[in-house]
């Protein structure tokens, strides 16, 4: 596919310019994309881990099932996104994957990526700050769990997903699609589903968010980010430049 409709040359590109030759090789990790329904589950807890996939199109989460019947969610992942990142140097799954929406994803192989550790010091370096960037949110997710309240909990991940939608298609995120269900969303803040749907109702009766559906709207950023006591220094716009101004 051409390298300018790509979602993870986007991706890439956001963390340093990417040059020809690697958007032909990043394409290729969205070449033969396979279609997905809502639903299907990519993989479970310790099957095998031998692929990674890029997510081309829809959305998609990870999760961890628990003892008690439970479950986790652990990662949203939005198109562009590398999945099982994470496993690279495991034998088994360390979590489930499930789409969240209808899309297409595209499985490789291991040796794939390293062929692109051999391409590419550009691609390589970029591969290792979208780890890093992973492990950092996932810090995060953490500390949103354990230490804050049901408003800022649901705040502060608006305001993550309204960033990472900037990202990817590269405009403003006051008004953004949500397709979370109130489950997804319960399981992935520690909250009921009840829970949620307090919460949304009385950011929306602060004037906060506003939520229709699979649609939300958010008037004004940073009186959401004072109510969540966000800190975006985990997020890209912290990020040093790669390379230094030198030439990769």
């Amino acid at each position: 596919m051409s390298s300018e409709k790509s979602c993870i040359v986007r991706h890439f590109n956001y963390f340093h310019p990417v040059s020809d030759e690697d958007r032909e090789l990043l394409a290729q990790l969205e070449d033969s994309a396979t279609p997905v329904r809502a639903g299907t589950i990519l993989w479970e807890e310790q099957d095998e881990a031998a692929e990674f996939s890029t997510l081309k199109a829809g959305w998609a989460f990870s999760y961890r099932n628990l003892e008690n019947g439970s479950r986790q969610i652990l990662d949203i992942y939005l198109p562009g996104d590398i999945i099982g990142l994470r496993e690279f140097a495991f034998s088994q799954r360390l979590a489930g994957v499930q789409m969240i929406e209808d899309g297409e994803i595209c499985f490789f192989p291991h040796r794939n990526l390293v062929n692109i550790f051999h391409r590419s010091f550009t691609l390589t370096s970029i591969l290792f700050a979208v780890a890093s960037r992973q492990q950092v949110m996932l810090t995060e997710r953490l500390v949103n769990l354990a230490r804050r309240n049901a408003r800022q909990k649901l705040a502060h991940f608006l305001l993550e997903m309204c960033q990472r939608l900037k990202q990817t298609h590269g405009n403003g995120c006051e008004s953004f699609r949500l397709p979370l269900s109130q489950e997804v969303l319960a399981d992935l803040l520690g909250l009921s589903t009840v829970h949620v749907s307090r919460t949304f109702t009385a950011l929306s009766d602060d004037g906060l968010v506003f939520r229709d559906r699979y649609n939300v709207k958010i008037p004004d950023l940073e009186a959401l980010k004072q109510e969540a006591g966000f800190d975006d220094r985990y997020l890209i716009e912290n990020m040093r430049p790669l390379f230094n101004g030198a030439k990769a």
